[in-house]
Order: C-alpha cells, then structure tokens, then sequence
C-alpha cells in the first residue's frame, strides 16, 4: 500500500511520539498505520507499507496485543491474520492510561506500601518516613482519582478536562481559600 504525504507525515510523527514516551518507534508507527486507515491490515502489507522487516513486524504486533491496542481480525476467505485498532481516540486513550498505570504506576504503591509496613521501616529517620508516607498518600489519591476518571463516560471526561485550571473556583469557594 502506498502512503498519502499525509498518511506518511502521521505515521512518521507519531513513531517519534513512540519513541520520546519509550515505546519503540515501529510499534507506535504500526499503530499509527492502522488508526490512520481505521481499517484491518495483515502484517506483509504492514511490512510493504512501512518498509520494515516481517519479524519487526510480528515482534510489534505482538507488543501491541500485549497493550491491548490491537486484535485480531479476520477476513472472509483470506487465512491470514488481519490485525486493527480502535478509532475511538477515547478508548485508546483509557487503554493506554489502564496499561501504564498497571504496568508502572501499581509496582510502585505496592513497594511503597510494603515498605511502610516492613518493621525495618521505624528504623528510618523521622524525615525520610514522612517523605515515603506522604509519596504514598499522593499516589493513593492520584490512582483513586484516575480510576475514577477512566470510569467517566467521553463526553463527561471531555467536559472535565475542558475544566482545566478552572476547577480552582469550586476548590477555593468565594474566599480564594482551600
């Protein structure tokens, strides 16, 4: 398949993307290719397109299905695996926050709570136990309020996000105070 100047420039920019948020550059281009084209693709049209090995191909593929960005589709007729995406940029977004947050965020607040209660732990400086409580106590409240918020429908999250730095007003009340 041929790429538009414009499928290209996508397909290119969101591999950089990839790569500046640790995701290896031909998986987030693979992604791009099937968002962009909102439809099922097998992996040597994938390969062709992209002018990338098939093996890079199927070790990205299967990255991805770890993500749960992509499954697997199939096409009447063909025995190949087709593969697509979500075009609902709502929904790749709440599997991208859920993943990360599985993957990186979770591990950190079990260490953190593992650590509070290991009886070493007394042990530490007064100092250092209140900065590990309070690292805790933030990212408690901050995995609460973004299980809260994948569990908003779209449009609620959009309104919330469109919010912004407005929210203050509600938080503060008349008097500008918390």
């Amino acid at each position: 398949m041929e790429l538009s100047d414009v499928a290209r420039k996508f397909v290119v920019h969101w591999g950089e993307m990839g790569n500046a948020w640790g995701v290896n550059r031909t998986v987030a281009q693979i992604h791009a290719l099937l968002f962009f084209h909102g439809r099922p693709l097998h992996a040597e049209e994938i390969a062709e397109t992209l002018a990338v090995a098939r093996s890079n191909v199927s070790t990205s593929l299967k990255e991805l299905q770890n993500w749960n960005l992509i499954r697997v589709a199939h096409v009447l007729g063909d025995r190949r695996d087709y593969f697509e995406t979500s075009v609902d940029v709502w929904e790749l977004f709440r599997t991208i926050v859920r993943e990360r947050k599985e993957r990186e965020f979770d591990p950190t607040v079990r260490v953190l709570g593992e650590l509070v209660a290991d009886p070493g732990f007394a042990r530490e400086s007064a100092d250092a136990q209140d900065r590990v409580r309070e690292a805790l106590r933030f990212m408690d409240t901050l995995g609460a309020w973004s299980e809260e918020m994948l569990r908003l429908s779209p449009t609620t999250l959009e309104k919330v996000l469109k919010l912004g730095a407005s929210v203050q007003k509600f938080v503060r009340g008349a008097d500008g105070k918390e």
